[in-house]
This record gives C-alpha cells, sequence and structure tokens, in this order.
C-alpha cells in the first residue's frame, strides 16, 4: 500500500466517529501480526525500540536514523498504517524538521512530538521539566513545513498534566492547536473530568493512552468514543509480555535443560508460515527460480 493511502486511511479514522484500540510494535514480526489479527493502525513507541535495538531504557540513547530505519522496516513488512513515537524530535526545531523528513521517508503515516525536555540535561531542575510553550509552538510550526505529504500526520503531544497538572495542560493543547497540527495528545488523563475538560476546550482530534479503570466507571473503547477520543495507544503491552515469555523460555532452558517440555507452547508452523507468508515467497521461487 502506498504511504499516502496509508496516511489518508489515519485520517479517516480520526475524522470518524469510532474509537480504536492501536497496539505498539516493536519489530517487524510484531507488526505482521498485528496485521494479521486485523489491526489496520499500529504504534512504534520510543521505548520498545530502545529496548529492541539496544536494550536500554527510554533515555533517548536511540538516533534518528536508527527510529528511521526500524519504522521503515515495520512499514516494509505490513500494510498497517504506523504512527511512531518521535519523542522530543531529535534536537531543536531544524532537528524535528530532519525528523519529519526522515519518518516521511520511511513510510510512517503519523507521529507524534513531545514538549519533554530531552535527553536528561545536567542536574535537571526538576523530573518531568517541559520546554516553553513558544519552543513546542516553534517545533510544530517547523514539523509541518518540513512534511512533503499533506497528508502525514503531525501530532502535538505534552507531558504537562503529570508534572503541572490539568490546567496547565490544557494551556499547551490550547497553544498547539493554534500552530495548524493535525491532533493532540495529553499524557495521563486519568479521571473521567480530565477527559471531558480537554475535549471540551479543542477542537482538534485527540488520543489517548489506554488508563486503568476506576471502581463503578468502565474505560472501554465506549467510553473513549463518546468523549471523541479516536485512537487508544496501548504502547507496552505487546513487547512486555513478548519479552516476559522469551525470559521465562530461555530460563527454563538454563535450568530444566529440556526445550521439548516447551514444544506445546510453541507457535504452530502453519500459523508461524502464514505470518510470514511462505506461500508467497514459495511462488515466487517458482516463478523466478525455475
Amino acid at each position: 500500500m502506498h504511504p499516502t493511502a496509508r496516511r489518508e486511511r489515519y485520517r479517516q479514522v480520526l475524522s470518524g466517529t469510532e474509537s480504536i484500540w492501536v497496539p505498539g510494535v516493536f519489530n517487524a514480526v510484531s507488526a505482521r501480526i498485528a496485521e494479521e489479527v486485523g489491526f489496520q493502525v499500529a504504534l512504534l513507541p520510543g521505548s520498545a525500540a530502545a529496548a529492541t535495538l539496544l536494550a536500554t531504557p527510554d533515555l533517548v540513547l536511540l538516533t534518528l536514523s536508527e527510529l528511521a530505519t526500524l519504522a521503515r522496516q515495520i512499514v516494509r513488512a505490513t500494510s498497517l498504517s504506523v504512527m511512531v513515537d518521535a519523542d522530543h524530535g531529535y534536537g531543536n526545531a531544524l532537528g524535528v524538521m530532519r525528523t519529519v523528513q526522515e519518518l516521511e521517508a520511511a513510510g510512517v503515516s503519523a507521529l507524534t512530538l513531545e514538549d519533554a525536555v530531552l535527553p536528561q540535561p545536567f542536574a535537571p531542575a526538576s523530573p518531568g521539566a517541559l520546554i516553553s510553550i513558544a519552543e513546542m509552538q516553534g517545533k510544530l510550526r517547523a514539523a509541518l513545513e518540513a512534511r512533503e505529504d499533506p497528508s502525514l500526520v503531525i501530532i502535538g503531544r505534552t507531558n504537562a498534566l503529570r508534572s503541572q497538572g490539568l490546567p496547565e495542560a490544557i494551556k499547551r493543547a490550547k497553544a498547539y492547536e493554534e500552530t495548524g497540527v493535525d491532533a493532540l495528545l495529553v499524557v495521563g488523563l486519568k479521571k473521567p473530568e480530565e477527559f471531558q475538560a480537554l475535549r471540551e476546550a479543542v477542537s482538534l482530534p485527540l488520543l489517548s493512552g489506554a488508563v486503568s479503570s476506576p471502581p463503578g466507571q468502565p474505560m472501554d473503547l465506549a467510553f473513549f468514543q463518546k468523549l471523541g477520543y479516536r485512537m487508544i495507544l496501548v504502547p507496552h503491552l505487546a513487547i512486555r509480555v513478548a519479552t516476559r515469555a522469551v525470559y521465562e523460555t530461555l530460563q527454563h532452558l538454563r535450568q530444566e535443560g529440556n526445550p521439548e517440555a516447551l514444544a506445546a507452547q510453541m507457535i504452530p508452523t502453519p500459523l508461524l508460515d502464514q505470518i510470514l507468508r511462505k506461500s508467497y515467497y514459495t511462488e515466487l521461487g517458482e516463478r523466478f527460480l525455475r
């Protein structure tokens, strides 16, 4: 599928009336599985990219070129509309422009840019420090200027809720909306009144992270759909479950030395062949290698 078609599909979800789960993926095969089970949109989180490529925490040790290469691999392996957590844009506003250019060339459908001070500076003033509103507005305007395909979705993200509270988060969301970005993501929303207050404050499409349901207040897709949050991100579920499976498998092998005991937990060969598109490559071999 052409990148523009993927981006237009992403925009259709943003402008639609239904809400969807957006799973986090971390490499080509996890993205292929997401597509196989029926997802059309997926997220490459920066934390998952760092864990996959560097085996490090999310400390912005990853380079832009590494992130773009991983995004390109995921896009190439699937027809998903892939959104990417581009962190702070890997620099100032000019660095953001380069980030947009590289990720657009990789074929992604959307990217988020956040207002956190990253990477951690020497002697930081406080955890969760944010850049100024003016600087973030400059970054977002630069991102919009840098894209060549107008269907590429630029999402302004603020982390203000966690460190400075709801009023500041709303203030920043309004300021970022003024730049002309396509959507907004406010991290840390948990209470129904917080979701409602943000929805009333801005008119742009909104995304949210998945949240735990408080007693007596289920927060399922129906909850988000009612308030107009179109994409609900679940960034870490797949990689955390998968990493545990690998850990326990290798731990068992080391301690028990009996690989056959885990045979029933292995993915069936026909399903693995289906995920890896074995029949497609077999057909190519018949056409071009004989």
